[in-house]
This record gives C-alpha cells, sequence and structure tokens, in this order.
C-alpha cells in the first residue's frame, strides 16, 4: 500500500467513498468547505487538513470529488490546490463528473510537475457508494491505472481502464446522457398513458415484462407513481452534467438531437422550482401541461 492519501470533497458520494478507504486500511487525510463533513470522517478514523495544497504535501495520492469543472480547477490547479503541494510523482485523481477538454488541459499542467493525473468519474449514486458496488470509469496512463485499482476496488465492483486521459469522462457523460433522455421518455409515457385511463401501476407491470423496460423506466417510473422525488441525484446536477454533455458534442462537432431536446424539459423543470429534487421530478412539467397527475396526490 501506497503512503496516505488525500480526498477533497466529502458530500453525498464523497463521505462514503472515503468511509470505504477507511474501512479498506487506506490512512486518510481529507479536505471540505463544510467543517461538519470533515468532523464526521475525522471520528471515523480520517486525519483533516486545510486546503487541498497541504493535504498533498503529506500524500502521495490526492483525490478530488466536487461537483462543478470550475470548483475541480479550484482544487486541483488553484492558488491552495493539490498543485501546489504535490511532489513529482504524486497522483490526482479526479473522480467528479466535469469537462473532459478542461480534464486534459489540467493533465498537461499537473504533467509538466512531474505529477500523473487521472479521470475516474463512478456511476451507481449515493447507494451504491455507501455499498461499495459503484461503477469506476477511468482514463489515464495503465501503469498509474494498475497503482490506484486496489482503492477502486474498494469503491466499485465494477472497475474499467478506458484508454486516454478524459475518456473516463467521455464514457461517463455518454451514460448519463441516455439516463436522461430516457427519464422524460418514461415521464412522456406515464403522462400518456394516465391521461388515456390507464392505471398507472399496470403500466409499470406490464411495461416491466415488455420491451419498453429499461433500467430508467425500472428506477423511476415507481417513484413517479409514489411521488417519491426526494433528492439523490437532482434536477440541478443532470442539468449541470447535460450543460458538459451538449458542450463536449459541440467542441467535436457531433450533433445530439434528444441530448438537446431533453436538457429543455430539465430546464423547465428547474425553472418550476423542482432544481433539488430527483430527477423524475420531471414528470411534474408534463403533468401540469397535459392536466393529469400519475399516481397520488400531488
Amino acid at each position: 500500500m501506497m503512503g496516505k492519501t488525500g480526498f477533497v470533497g466529502l458530500g453525498n458520494m464523497g463521505a462514503p467513498m472515503a468511509r470505504n478507504l477507511l474501512k479498506g486500511g487506506y490512512q486518510l487525510v481529507v479536505h471540505d468547505i463544510d467543517p461538519r463533513k470533515e468532523q464526521a470522517l475525522s471520528a471515523s478514523g480520517a486525519e483533516v487538513d486545510a486546503t487541498p495544497a497541504a493535504i498533498a504535501r503529506s500524500t502521495t495520492r490526492s483525490i478530488c470529488l466536487v461537483e462543478t469543472t470550475a470548483q475541480a480547477e479550484s482544487v486541483i490547479l488553484g492558488a491552495d490546490g493539490f498543485i501546489q503541494g504535490a511532489a513529482p510523482g504524486h497522483v490526482v485523481l479526479c473522480m467528479g463528473t466535469i469537462d473532459p477538454l478542461v480534464l486534459r488541459r489540467m493533465g498537461d499542467e499537473l504533467a509538466r510537475r512531474g505529477i500523473a493525473l487521472l479521470d475516474a468519474p463512478v456511476s451507481g449514486g449515493v447507494t451504491g457508494a455507501e455499498a461499495g458496488t459503484l461503477t469506476v470509469i477511468v482514463g489515464g496512463a495503465k501503469e498509474v491505472f494498475a497503482e490506484c485499482e486496489p482503492m477502486f476496488r474498494l469503491f466499485g465492483k465494477n472497475v474499467f481502464h478506458v484508454g486516454a486521459l478524459g475518456n473516463g469522462l467521455a464514457m461517463k457523460l455518454l451514460n448519463n446522457m441516455l439516463l436522461q433522455v430516457n427519464i422524460v421518455a418514461v415521464a412522456e409515457a406515464m403522462v400518456l398513458g394516465t391521461k388515456a385511463g390507464l392505471d398507472p401501476q399496470q403500466i409499470v407491470e406490464v411495461v416491466s415484462v415488455c420491451t419498453g423496460r429499461s433500467s430508467a423506466f425500472e428506477r423511476s417510473a415507481p417513484r413517479m407513481i409514489q411521488r417519491d422525488f426526494a433528492p439523490a441525484g437532482t434536477i440541478d446536477i443532470s442539468f449541470k452534467d447535460q450543460e458538459l454533455e451538449t458542450g463536449f458534442a459541440k467542441a467535436l462537432g457531433v450533433p445530439l438531437l434528444l441530448a438537446n431536446v431533453t436538457q429543455q424539459v430539465y430546464q423547465m423543470a428547474r425553472a418550476a422550482g423542482y432544481g433539488k429534487e430527483e430527477g423524475s421530478s420531471v414528470v411534474k412539467v408534463l403533468e401540469a401541461m397535459a392536466g393529469v397527475t400519475v399516481g397520488g396526490k400531488v
């Protein structure tokens, strides 16, 4: 095992992932802008440091798991970022969902200092983070991936190395795009069926054994019926990812029809005040236009 590992970003995903590293025997030094989150990890056995730069000085590899591209740039390259404290040979792992092109530029900057970078976004949500069953999708040098793979195995049961730096994020974005488009399609189907007089629960029962089924349907249709929109992944986060998806496609000259159209449904949901709710709440936008409610009372 290498020396101490740094971990910046102890949110809904980061905190359980950090705990799984502690359970796996890793020595952690953590940081978050919320002192309460630092205290919770300290109680579990982690050290706490004041800045990403300070963390990098006392560790051999550092994890960044924050929400936005700008936040990741600050943590990795900022005035108090990893780059300010990391020695040559240090490994930085960017595990948030950010812009792949910015990630590659950060990789070039770190490489000039002798610091390696991997992008390693995850899929599986908070439940997967807590259970250690995430899918970890890694881009970057093979030898650096091999060095970090035992740690990735504590995060998830499925670990993939998908090629060059930035490819992990590219793979994550297309996966998210498929989910987001599917959720809007599920919402349309549930609203159409309800308006036609079908029992929403029977829609679930029938579609679940027919060709229209999908993981998005199995995940979202029951939520729409039960009005279970408690945040896990939120509309706001999905919209942020859609901005990354469509921007990345534009940079590559690739047309995205459904991704752009469905993004507007998410934007309508945000405008209606549902930004902090779970993604299935996009159904409420379509319900309002159709004059029906799927499932229970609103």
